[in-house]
């Protein structure tokens, strides 16, 4: 396959699991933010910071409040991480590879592309927030189950596949991180119902909340942590991404099983490892935000080996 076709796969997985990602974050913020004491910025600066983008939203706007935090999320254009872009960027590199996927693929991409930039030209639109959210999620499950089922799962799926699952990993642990910007000024309610319902909005936000009460029952920290780092089943939980991921790039390295012949193998094999071994209460008690940010950055250190062991064009 050619690189620029695999890497214009790559990044449409990556680039479309981040919009639906960076609208689950804008969504279980506003849950959140329904029962969080304080005033307005308390509530939606921590989002701001959970995206690693504060010298860019600083630098358009003096006031984290959630109309400014919402649109730079949504539809600032400067934002390279915001909906709108991923958008942008995910219909870019599906144009130049519409020869290799099928026609649903690329009416679908369009489509949600076109739905973001009409909403984006609404000032009504997050009078009822919840529409946009839910037609961004369905609309990537919609596109994901096209690529499923429509597609060879040659070596462009296992791309594009790749891609999808190291953002989800990476986006999941930013939403995991969101219960650590909250509690931080708050750490009297740790245990109490408020904490409960937090975590409750945390889980529904992620798809979650459903299957987590059919195996743990009753919502505990040490639980939800479990549940959404290092479960193997439920296909948002990170250590669940990082094994589809591996699945991939041994497809496409055509490497046996627990054997490498590439960087990118063995930083994701090390990475995996560490987290079949992990404990949620060692990780809680070691720290969660802390864990989260070396996770964080070692799931870059993997995207970098990727495009250095397959890319020779840097991404859209």
């Amino acid at each position: 396959m050619l690189s620029r076709v695999a890497n214009s796969m790559y990044w449409m997985g990556r680039y479309i699991e981040r919009a639906e990602n960076v609208t689950r974050c804008m969504e279980v913020n506003a849950h959140l933010a329904l029962d969080l004491p304080g005033d307005e910025i308390d509530r939606w600066e921590p989002l701001i910071k959970i995206t690693g983008d504060q010298g860019l939203f600083q630098s358009a706007h003096d006031r984290a409040d959630q109309g400014n935090v919402v649109h730079f999320l949504a539809f600032d254009r400067n934002n390279p991480n915001s909906v709108i872009s991923c958008m942008t960027a995910a219909r870019e590199n599906a144009r130049a590879i519409r020869s290799y996927i099928i026609s649903e693929m690329w009416e679908q991409v369009n489509r949600m592309h076109l739905y973001v930039n009409r909403a984006a030209n609404d000032p009504d639109v997050f009078s009822s927030p919840h529409e946009f959210y839910t037609r961004l999620k369905l609309g990537s499950y919609l596109l994901l189950g096209i690529a499923e089922a429509g597609m060879s799962h040659d070596e462009g799926w296992h791309f594009l596949r790749m891609g999808r699952m190291i953002e989800r990993a990476d986006q999941a642990s930013r939403l995991l991180d969101v219960k650590y910007f909250f509690l931080l000024p708050t750490p009297e309610h740790v245990g109490s119902s408020l904490d409960d319902i937090q975590w409750a909005a945390l889980l529904r936000s992620a798809g979650a909340l459903e299957m987590y009460r059919q195996q743990y029952g009753v919502i505990t920290p040490e639980h939800v942590v479990e549940f959404l780092l290092l479960d193997r089943e439920f296909p948002r939980a990170v250590l669940h991404c990082l094994n589809r991921a591996d699945e991939s790039l041994r497809t496409i390295a055509g490497s046996p099983e627990d054997t490498f012949q590439t960087k990118p193998e063995r930083l994701l094999g090390r990475l995996r490892a560490e987290l079949i071994y992990a404990r949620s209460p060692e990780i809680i008690l070691a720290g969660l935000h802390e864990y989260l940010d070396r996770l964080q950055a070692r799931l870059n250190e993997v995207g970098d080996a990727v495009f250095e062991t397959f890319f020779s064009l840097r991404p859209r």
